[in-house]
């Protein structure tokens, strides 16, 4: 009689061995760092917040301005209508990238400075998927979650403004005077558009935080100022630090046919300005994307061979 046989097989033998694909594993990596890093979505919101309480209170005046701009040209009351929503994008904007910086200087840094990359190096996740992860939140998390905070704090705006009109027999703002599809439109595009070329920064900044013991801030500024100094001492120049300031802020100028600006019409509220074509093929999209992709191979095998400090 075969005695093996009428033994019954442990649960850990029974239970099937699940196989997570590379995708759910970048999945789960990109939830760990919104655990993990709460600002990255409570900043946002905080922003969010304090131009809705400026909003209200602003709402305080709202009739007798509408009445007053009711006297004025038709291009006159977009202008002023749009204003609120327009300054509501640009604080989400502001607000991501710093936060953006802070999150990349610290994303490699802490967990050696903690020591928790010596748990996270013991579970089956490759240095790739951590690093890719971890860049994924700058160029794709917070351009999504900045987007989704601005269409809905633009409709609670717009809800409240109605009310408050329609209280007083005014009519509320029509498509042609607040056209919030086109504004959440370019608004997206904008920030597509901003977040790639921004990459290089953010590809420095996660190589500095995967190299650095210390002071990563100093470490990611300092070389640059160091080679703008060295620059304009030796040649009398200042080509490197033009370039910086372009990288900074030249994602407008390049993404759209003319950079937004403040005027009859408010901030980015044409469509008729986005040009992708323009944009894709500027070389400095694509240099700035080649360079975030050295930076990011460059993060990968330090983090292989970091130990904790």
């Amino acid at each position: 009689m075969n005695i093996e046989a009428n033994v019954p097989q442990s649960r850990s033998e029974s239970r099937p061995i699940v196989h997570k694909t590379p995708t759910q594993m970048l999945y789960w990596s990109i939830r760990r760092e919104l655990w993990e890093n709460k600002s990255i979505y409570i900043a946002p919101l905080i922003a969010a917040g304090i131009m809705l309480f400026g909003f209200v209170l602003s709402t305080i005046g709202l009739p007798h301005r509408r009445r007053a701009l009711r006297l004025l040209g038709p291009a006159q009351p977009r202008g002023h209508i749009a204003k609120p929503y327009d300054m509501l994008a640009m604080a989400l904007f502001v607000t991501a990238f710093i936060v953006a910086v802070f999150y990349c200087l610290d994303a490699l840094h802490g967990e050696r400075r903690d020591r928790s990359i010596l748990f996270w190096k013991s579970l089956p996740v490759s240095d790739l998927t951590t690093v890719l992860s971890k860049a994924s939140i700058p160029l794709v998390v917070l351009p999504l979650l900045v987007f989704a905070i601005a269409v809905v704090a633009q409709v609670d705006m717009m809800l409240l403004s109605s009310a408050i009109l329609m209280a007083n027999d005014l009519p509320p703002a029509t498509p042609d005077q607040l056209p919030l599809f086109q504004n959440w439109m370019t608004l997206l595009y904008g920030l597509i558009a901003t977040a790639l070329w921004h990459s290089p920064i953010y590809g420095w900044l996660l190589l500095v935080s995967g190299w650095a013991r210390r002071a990563t801030f100093l470490w990611a500024v300092f070389p640059l100022l160091a080679v703008s100094a060295l620059e304009r001492m030796a040649f009398g120049t200042t080509h490197f630090m033009a370039m910086l300031q372009y990288r900074m802020v030249g994602a407008m100028s390049e993404a759209f046919v003319s950079p937004p600006q403040r005027g009859s019409h408010g901030v980015m509220t044409h469509l008729t300005q986005i040009n992708p074509a323009k944009f894709l093929t500027r070389p400095g999209l694509w240099v700035g994307l080649a360079f975030a992709a050295a930076c990011l191979a460059a993060a990968v095998r330090l983090r292989r061979n970091r130990e904790p400090i």
